[in-house]
C-alpha cells in the first residue's frame, strides 16, 4: 500500500466532522513549518515563508515563492453529506430515546441504516465575554447510534425502494429508556461531561452524525478502498500534499472552503469573498498595490478538486460512453458547463499530467442527467481567474460509504503537486 493510500486512511479516521478535518489539516500543516495567522488580524509574512489562517470550518494554507506576480490556488470543499442534530433533540418512543436531526446535503438515505453511527463537532463554552464563547471541539470515537431499519415483514415494498422520511425514518436511537427517566437535557448533559465543562456552561453545540465505521481496504488485490467521507477529503487530502511538498516560485495557496454541499452561500463557502479578502491582506503585506494584486488574479490558475462519477459497473448505461473515467484509472479532468474547465485550462492540466507521467481520465457527464456543482465555478468567477476542475472517482457518490481505486490517491496528489511547482 503506497505512503499516499496510508495518509489518506489516516485522514479519513480523524476527519470525522469539518471541525475536525480543518484541525487534521492545522496540524499537518503546523508540523511543515507553517505558521498561523489571524484572519482579522495583521500578517507578517515575507518571501520563502509558509503560513495558514484556520477559522472554523475554513482554512487557507499558503507558501510564497520569489516572486508574487500569479497566484495558483487549489481548493476543495471539508463538508460531505450528513445529519446535524437539532437543539433540544432528545425524543422518547418504543422505549428508547431518539434524537432529532435535520439531512445535511444531498445523502443517500438509506445507507445511514443500520449502522454503527457516532457523533463529532464543537460545542461553545461560556466565558467571561459573552462576545467571545470558547470553541471547543468534541468527537466520540465510539459508536452512540444507529437508525434501525423497519422490517420486511411490516414493509413488504422495502425492496422496491421506499421512500424515507428524515423526520421519520432517519432519527437515530442512543439508548433505551426506563420508567421514570426523563430526556430533558441528556445529550447536553452527555456532551458536558465529554468536555468535562459545567451542562449551564454549554451555550451551543454543532454536532454531526457520522458514520463510525473506519476505511478499509477490499478486493482479491486490495486495490480498492471503501470508506466514509471520499467526497471530498481525498480532495482535501491531496491540496495539503501538494502544497507541502512544492517549491513553486509565485504564491501557492490552498484553500478549504465549508457548505458545498448546501450550495456554497456562506462566509466559509466558495460563494462568499473569504478567500478574495485573504488574497488581498496577503497581497498588501506583500507590498503589492491594487492593481498588482488584480494582475496576480487574473495571471493565476485555480485548481477545484472535488470527485467525480465513476462508470458503475452494473450501470453502465448511465454513463457518457467517450467520457467515463474508471476506478484506478488516474485523475479525473471534469468537463461540462457546469463546471470551471475551459479548453485552455484542460490543456494545461492534459500538459502536467504528460510531464509528470501522471494518468488522466476525462469526465463528462450523459448529456440529458446534468452533474453536481462544485466550488470552482464560483471561486473563480469572485477573482476572475482561469481554472480547472479534476478529482478522483468513485462509487456511491453520497453513500454513508463510498468507494475509490487506491491508486487514484497518488495520480491526484502528483498533480496537485505539479499544478503548484511548474
Amino acid at each position: 500500500m503506497s505512503d499516499y493510500i496510508t495518509d489518506l486512511r489516516r485522514f479519513l479516521e480523524r476527519g470525522v466532522s469539518p471541525y475536525h478535518a480543518v484541525r487534521e489539516a492545522a496540524e499537518t500543516l503546523a508540523a511543515q513549518g507553517f505558521t498561523t495567522l489571524p484572519l482579522g488580524g495583521d500578517f507578517a509574512v515575507e518571501r520563502g515563508g509558509r503560513y495558514f489562517i484556520e477559522h472554523g470550518t475554513f482554512l487557507a494554507a499558503f507558501t510564497v515563492g520569489n516572486t508574487a506576480d500569479f497566484f495558483r490556488i487549489a481548493a476543495a470543499h471539508t463538508d460531505w453529506p450528513c445529519m446535524r442534530v437539532k437543539p433540544a433533540a432528545e425524543q422518547v418512543a418504543g422505549g428508547c430515546c431518539k434524537l432529532a436531526v435535520e439531512p445535511y446535503g444531498g445523502a443517500i438515505y438509506n445507507t445511514w441504516l443500520d449502522r454503527p453511527l457516532s457523533l463529532a463537532g464543537i460545542a461553545l463554552v461560556r466565558t467571561d465575554d459573552p462576545m467571545r464563547p470558547e470553541r471547543r471541539l468534541v468527537a466520540w470515537d465510539e459508536p452512540l447510534l444507529t437508525i434501525p431499519n423497519l422490517a420486511i415483514h411490516m414493509n413488504r415494498e422495502v425492496n422496491k425502494g421506499v421512500p424515507l422520511k428524515p423526520n421519520v425514518d432517519l432519527l437515530p436511537i442512543c439508548r433505551t429508556v426506563q420508567s421514570g427517566w426523563s430526556k430533558d437535557g441528556y445529550l447536553l448533559g452527555r456532551l458536558a461531561d465529554k468536555l468535562g465543562a459545567a451542562k449551564e456552561d454549554i451555550l451551543s453545540f454543532e454536532l454531526y452524525v457520522y458514520c463510525a465505521e473506519q476505511p478499509q481496504l477490499v478486493g482479491f488485490e486490495q486495490d480498492l478502498l471503501s470508506s466514509p467521507r471520499l467526497d471530498n477529503l481525498t480532495s482535501v487530502h491531496a491540496v495539503l500534499d501538494g502544497l507541502t511538498k512544492a517549491s513553486g516560485h509565485g504564491v501557492n495557496v490552498a484553500v478549504l472552503y465549508d457548505n458545498e454541499e448546501i450550495g456554497s452561500n456562506t462566509r466559509h463557502g466558495a460563494d462568499s469573498q473569504t478567500l478574495s479578502l485573504l488574497l488581498e491582506k496577503l497581497a498588501l503585506a506583500l507590498g503589492m498595490d491594487r492593481a498588482a494584486f488584480l494582475n496576480a488574479c487574473v495571471n493565476g490558475m485555480l485548481l477545484s478538486c472535488d470527485v467525480a462519477h465513476a462508470q458503475h459497473p452494473n450501470h453502465g448505461e448511465f454513463a457518457d460512453p467517450s467520457c467515463a473515467p474508471v476506478m484506478n484509472g488516474g485523475v479525473a479532468l471534469k468537463r461540462s458547463p457546469r463546471y470551471s474547465s475551459d479548453a485552455e485550462t484542460c490543456a494545461v492540466i492534459a500538459g502536467l499530467c504528460d510531464k509528470h507521467d501522471i494518468p488522466l481520465q476525462v469526465y463528462m457527464n450523459r448529456a440529458d442527467l446534468p452533474g453536481g456543482s462544485t466550488v470552482g465555478s464560483m471561486a473563480s468567477a469572485l477573482l476572475a481567474m482561469p481554472a480547472a476542475d479534476i478529482g478522483v472517482p468513485i462509487l456511491a457518490m453520497h453513500s454513508a460509504r463510498e468507494l475509490m481505486g487506491v491508486r487514484d490517491q497518488e495520480a491526484i496528489c502528483r498533480l496537485c503537486e505539479a499544478f503548484f511547482d511548474d
